[in-house]
């Protein structure tokens, strides 16, 4: 009788093939450090904002009174502050624009502005020549209705 060497099972080297293959390599070890680092932190920040609300419920319910006001008030001041700032810098592109155009620098935009300007120009000295022309018509109809004024 030849003595046979025991085969190994095939489901059991294809699970343990299975699972080197889903196994992180070198690359995948920083993400998924990281990715452990940030969900555990993520989880602390929840427990403790949590626990935070329920020890401060009582102290936010008493003087609730007063949040409604300062935050009205709060809201108003900020909104203001964000335009205003808003607005200084919006003006100051608008001036920092202006100059270079004045200046021949030819900012974007330019063309645009100086076809509008030519295209009012324009419009303006056919209205001008559309008056003097009918004008004069208007004016000698008004002649010969009353001769003498």
């Amino acid at each position: 009788m030849s003595e046979r060497s025991p085969r190994p099972n095939p489901t059991a080297t294809t699970f343990l093939q299975r699972i080197q293959a889903h196994a992180p390599n070198s690359a995948q070890l920083p993400l998924f450090v990281t990715a452990s680092i940030l969900l555990i932190l993520t989880g602390v920040t929840v427990t403790v904002a949590s626990l935070g609300f329920i020890l401060l419920m009582p102290l936010i319910l008493i003087s609730s009174p007063i949040w409604f006001p300062v935050g009205t008030v709060v809201l108003v001041v900020l909104g203001g502050f964000f335009s205003a700032c808003g607005f200084g810098v919006l003006s100051a592109a608008g001036l920092c624009w202006l100059y270079r155009y004045l200046r021949g620098m030819q900012p974007p935009g330019s063309d645009r502005v100086d076809y509008a300007r030519s295209r009012i120009y324009d419009t303006a000295n056919h209205v001008k020549d559309y008056a003097i022309e009918y004008g004069g018509y208007l004016q000698s109809k008004v002649k010969e209705a009353a001769p003498g004024a």
